[in-house]
């Protein structure tokens, strides 16, 4: 089960302020859809605007990114560049 980390306003929102939670899945889009059956309504809000780091590499399209049972997963606001 991968270790998950939520931004703290994404949090605040949905699940009473706790940023980290330990789900399954193979990869993030499953890890969105376990966080989803704990906290309804989290998937619209993780894929507005967010990007994922999995084991320190980031990722912007993140949905279908793999995950091993011990990936650290953080939702990290997206970065823009010009």
């Amino acid at each position: 089960m991968a270790d998950v980390v939520i931004p703290i306003e994404v949090a605040k929102s949905f699940c009473e302020g706790k940023t980290d939670h330990t789900v399954g899945g193979d990869n993030i889009r499953d890890l969105v859809k376990e966080l989803c059956k704990l906290y309804p309504g989290i998937d619209v809000r993780l894929n507005q605007g967010l990007a994922v780091a999995i084991d320190g590499e980031i990722f912007q399209d993140w949905l279908l990114e793999e995950v091993g049972p011990s990936s650290q997963v953080n939702f990290i606001p997206a970065i823009e560049g010009g």
